[in-house]
């Protein structure tokens, strides 16, 4: 990792600070995704500067953007593209849809039904569309961030676990503090700030290396692995889970992370380390990262959701016990 990595994450979170008041855990969410080559799916109610944060974090990247708004009469065509009949050339020739950019903001992804859902987490997992019997690569990089509104249920299609899963990280947003409000209210009286491009494609595949490069020492990935492995069978792992009235279920956890999880985790604490300006990842990382990278692979049991245990309190309960190096 060069000194070149360094500066270039600090004037990317500067020019994003320049629009985007607070928040700060949800850019490094995006950044740290980026970073690793994977996928967010944030969650939180409306307006709290989600579809702001990525599309300035795009715009500082000097990389393509575009939104997609879904809903429930959407179809994958809509999304990818469809072959058009041209008839000055008497052929089919396919017109490419708004997922061909480096960056793309599926706005409230549960509103989409199943078949939009499935086309967008393929092209995710495999970087590429197929359109009649033509297959296209995606850009590169190509980056999702995909949202959801946790308070309406009317009119959505929750994704299932095997497709939520292909996301590297689920990132909470909470409302911001009291003075960070108020500085938000402040700056909407004033011009808009125009978001300089601090970065390219190649830096960002540069950015990529460097994160690949950080040291991640035997004993910080086996500690990444142990804590993935309690969330399969918690009370075997020596975890006990315990709900807010102070329930424990015997049996809390129906599907813990899978192996993916292990390698997801390993990815985000390099990342992490990197923001944080070091060439090797600890412990602090994997712990930090873990409640992103596991809480939406956790699939709770139906007594411990009776409860009122969450996935949150199944990965907090195996922070808290598992042993760390």
């Amino acid at each position: 990792m060069t000194d070149l990595a360094l500066e270039q994450v600090k004037r990317l979170r500067e020019e994003v600070g320049r629009v985007v008041v607070g928040q700060r855990a949800l850019v490094d969410g995006l950044l740290i995704a980026l970073l690793c080559d994977g996928h967010v799916l944030v969650e939180g109610v409306p307006g709290l500067a989600k579809t702001t944060a990525v599309r300035t974090l795009a715009h500082a990247l000097g990389l393509g953007f575009r939104r997609i708004q879904f809903t429930p009469d959407l179809l994958p065509a809509d999304l990818l593209g469809t072959p058009i009949y041209v008839p000055g050339r008497e052929r089919f020739e396919v017109r490419r849809g708004p997922i061909f950019t480096p960056v793309l903001l599926g706005d409230e992804i549960n509103r989409a039904p199943a078949k939009v859902q499935s086309a967008l987490l393929e092209a995710m997992e495999e970087h590429q569309v197929t359109i009649g019997d033509e297959t296209f690569a995606l850009p590169k990089p190509f980056f999702v961030m995909a949202t959801q509104n946790p308070v309406e249920l009317e009119g959505t299609y929750p994704l299932p676990e095997a497709q939520i899963d292909r996301f590297l990280l689920k990132l909470v947003v909470p409302y911001p503090d009291a003075c960070e409000e108020a500085e938000i209210v402040a700056r909407d009286a004033r011009a808009d700030v125009a978001v300089r491009p601090v970065a390219d494609a190649a830096a960002v595949e540069e950015l990529k290396r460097s994160a690949g490069a950080v040291y991640v020492a035997p004993a910080v990935s086996d500690y990444a692995v142990r804590l993935v492995r309690a969330t399969r069978d918690p009370a075997a792992a020596g975890v006990r889970v315990v709900g807010p009235e102070g329930a424990s279920p015997p049996r809390p956890v129906a599907l813990g992370a899978s192996p993916r999880a292990s390698i997801f985790l390993v990815r985000a604490a390099r990342a992490h380390a990197l923001l944080d300006g070091r060439t090797f990842a600890t412990p602090h990382d994997v712990k930090r990262m873990a409640p992103d990278v596991l809480r939406h692979r956790v699939l709770i049991s139906y007594e411990a959701e009776a409860d009122g245990i969450r996935s949150e309190n199944v990965v907090e309960a195996v922070l808290g016990s598992v042993e760390t190096p």
